[in-house]
């Protein structure tokens, strides 16, 4: 892997996360003062941060329930275990998170949970569809996210993004109330402050989208210095965005590209992220990286794993791509 290159594309993520989330605190901050007056955003952000410490983490185990997904026993398959242990020792992640088996048709992975208490829920369509040095990639970046604890940034960042739009219209509502006032000359109209109210939840959520997808770019690199494998990771990316396509779209317009706007995305461009992944291979590494990269019994899935029968009702999911 290209150390050099790897060093600043994490430099890079971790100073688009700063500039973000502080920019979203900054946002809260301004609309609290607007409304409450000078002085109050500090007494503000000790209730975000003591909301943030005192509630209690969902348990992941209840959430996946709600999915139909099963737990997976080491006995069901003891390469998936072995490579998933051996990814969470290389990424210093312990107590390991439970892998969880979804039985539906859909192409997704995603994890839940904290870094005390967590889970990774694999789709079955995954699990049939990637080869065993893809799905160690799609583990790692899954683990790299609660590593990295990407759950709870993405919650504060969550938490502040509502205090900022219910902050808004609450403002926008005590405006709305003395608008005869202000006909009347008997008020003041603070026409940027007015502005500010109307643009901070937008400009909150915006942000808020922008860092998922830096996070992402993150998960994606962690991945990578775990598993010493970009091209694995690249190639499960292909295969997914590839499913995720519709088959008409596929032959009737090649070259059709989603609509909907990069800043409205959860996730980054995958062209960009396999871009980025390729550009971290060395110069002695090609594309036919093995998976023997890491040592692992027993890579593929025994038949007998493969062979669950999921129930009638299959539950569609659209979380990681």
């Amino acid at each position: 892997m290209n150390q050099t290159l790897s060093t600043e594309h994490r430099l890079r993520n971790l100073g688009h996360t700063l500039l973000l989330i502080g920019s979203m605190a900054l946002l809260l901050a301004l609309t609290s003062e607007l409304l409450l007056g000078e002085g109050v955003w500090p007494w503000v952000f000790a209730g975000v941060i003591l909301a943030m410490s005192t509630l209690p983490d969902i348990s992941p185990h209840w959430l996946l329930h709600l999915y139909q997904a099963r737990p997976i026993n080491p006995g069901d398959a003891p390469g998936l275990t072995g490579m998933m242990q051996e990814i969470c020792r290389r990424a210093g992640v312990t107590p390991q998170p439970t892998l969880y088996w979804i039985p539906s048709a859909a192409i997704n992975a995603f994890s839940v949970g904290s870094s005390r208490r967590s889970a990774i829920a694999l789709t079955d369509g995954l699990l049939k569809m990637l080869q065993p040095r893809e799905l160690a990639g799609v583990l790692a970046h899954e683990v790299s996210h609660i590593a990295n604890h990407d759950m709870r940034l993405m919650n504060l960042a969550d938490l502040i993004s509502r205090l900022t739009h219910m902050l808004s219209m609450l403002g926008l509502l005590l405006a709305l109330i003395s608008l005869p006032l202000v006909l009347l000359g008997q008020a003041p109209l603070p026409l940027l402050g007015l502005l500010l109210l109307i643009a901070a939840p937008t400009l909150s959520a915006l942000l808020q989208l922008g860092l998922s997808r830096v996070r992402e770019f993150q998960a994606d690199l962690s991945a990578v210095r775990i598993t010493g494998d970009p091209a694995g990771l690249a190639s499960a990316l292909g295969k997914i965005e590839q499913q995720h396509s519709s088959l008409w779209q596929r032959l009737l317009l090649p070259g059709y590209r989603d609509p909907e706007p990069s800043l409205l995305r959860t996730h980054p461009d995958t062209a960009e992220r396999i871009r980025r992944l390729l550009e971290l291979r060395s110069e002695t590494e090609t594309a036919d990286h093995p998976l023997s990269s890491i040592q692992l019994p027993h890579a593929r899935l025994p038949g007998d794993f493969r062979d669950v029968q999921p129930p009638r009702h299959r539950t569609i999911f659209r979380i990681w791509r």
